[in-house]
């Protein structure tokens, strides 16, 4: 009988979180839960605790936390030292925005395989990330794509030379709103945006689905995970979410990854390689029933958050990470009532305007061309300026 994979999940209480509970619920065999953190869903990471018994717990909110302590039911330790723990054989990091990097770094410097769904880390940390894997990797150190559409690229490139790779294509649903016409966008609510069509995400990811703004973030990701440049990643509307991605090679081959749009499997793969666990956590894919798949090329003019996140992201300085940081903001404002949904494309073209980058920057830098890129959003909205 094979080991048991031990799984520290940063982000438990979050979509990704709870998703990759359940693939571990259905394979006790396979994993176990060694530590847990969640954010200000005690009550939910409470309940998590007390059905996966891990031997160590973190949370952002201290609210509630004395429940925890109170019944001895584990350990209380920072993200940092639950990502470094010697029990841990992989580390997911799902959690929502930057409080994921410092345990990621942690992590691979420490010789961890990190398993990584959180975007933030590497479009704002991206040469940090790298840096942090190159110290660890010979003590195991790894980078295992989490996001369905970079774990499709991965794992088309499994047994394949760096060098065959001619372009990776990303595919994107549209978002809630692909069917409105551009004049109706003005009068959305943060309801009907954090509906997506296909997918079952977290409210914050559904908004940037909807502006494609996540689609540039995912391609900034995959110009470090594959370290492919930005003019090499394409970008293919599919309305379906069946073809996750594709990569072509220099002899036009060309390779894609299918299934249904369910995060189970991904998560799996990312948690079990380089072996296949026999769980099957997603519903089959039936392409008999579907009968016909749809693509087109993306409307930029429609999709105008899509291109300022690309350039932010080919200019590989602390551009990219300021616009992530005006994207935080703008979203917030925007799901507490406070600016339009057409107002985020224009508060992130105003942090790519008058942003001062920094080149080749170090993390400090990238981490405060974040919070500037917050500030600036926030000064805007306050001000009344869209």
């Amino acid at each position: 009988m094979a080991e048991l994979i031990r799984v520290a999940i940063l982000g438990s209480t979050g979509s990704v979180g709870r998703q990759a509970l359940d693939v571990i619920r259905g394979a006790p065999e396979q994993f176990k839960v060694v530590a847990l953190a969640g954010g200000r869903n005690v009550s939910l990471l409470a309940e998590q605790v007390r059905e996966f018994k891990p031997a160590a717990v973190s949370a952002v909110e201290e609210t509630g936390v004395d429940v925890l302590r109170a019944e001895s039911l584990t350990s209380w330790d920072d993200l940092e030292t639950i990502a470094t723990r010697d029990d841990v054989d992989v580390v997911l990091a799902a959690t929502n925005g930057l409080v994921g990097l410092a345990p990621t770094l942690a992590a691979l410097r420490a010789g961890k395989p990190v398993a990584i769904a959180n975007k933030e880390a590497l479009v704002v940390g991206g040469p940090a990330v790298l840096a942090a894997l190159d110290q660890g990797r010979t003590r195991g150190a790894e980078l295992r794509p989490v996001d369905s559409e970079h774990s499709a690229i991965w794992q088309c490139l499994w047994g394949e030379p760096v060098e065959g790779i001619d372009r990776l294509t990303l595919t994107a649903s549209g978002g809630a709103f692909r069917d409105l016409e551009p004049d109706e966008l003005d009068a959305v609510t943060p309801e009907q945006a954090t509906s997506h069509p296909n997918w079952d995400m977290g409210r914050k990811i559904t908004v940037d689905s909807a502006t494609l703004f996540n689609k540039g973030l995912e391609a900034i990701e995959a110009r470090w995970l594959f370290d492919i440049p930005l003019e090499r990643i394409d970008i293919l509307q599919h309305r379906e979410s069946v073809i996750h991605s594709m990569v072509t090679f220099v002899d036009g081959s060309v390779k894609a990854q299918l299934g249904e749009p369910d995060m189970g499997l991904p998560i799996q793969v990312a948690l079990s390689y380089p072996k296949r666990a026999a769980a099957r956590p997603t519903p089959p894919l039936d392409l008999a029933a579907r009968e016909v798949l749809h693509f087109s090329s993306v409307d930029f003019d429609r999709y105008p958050a899509l291109e300022i996140a690309l350039e932010a992201g080919r200019r590989e300085d602390t551009t990219a990470a300021a616009v992530s940081g005006a994207d935080e903001a703008a979203v917030s404002h925007f799901l507490a009532g406070q600016c339009r949904f057409t107002d985020i494309p224009r508060l992130l073209e105003l942090a790519l305007q008058t942003h001062i980058a920094t080149k080749e920057p170090e993390l400090d830098a990238l981490l405060a061309a974040e919070a500037w890129g917050r500030q600036v959003v926030d000064d805007a909205v306050s001000a009344g300026i869209r």
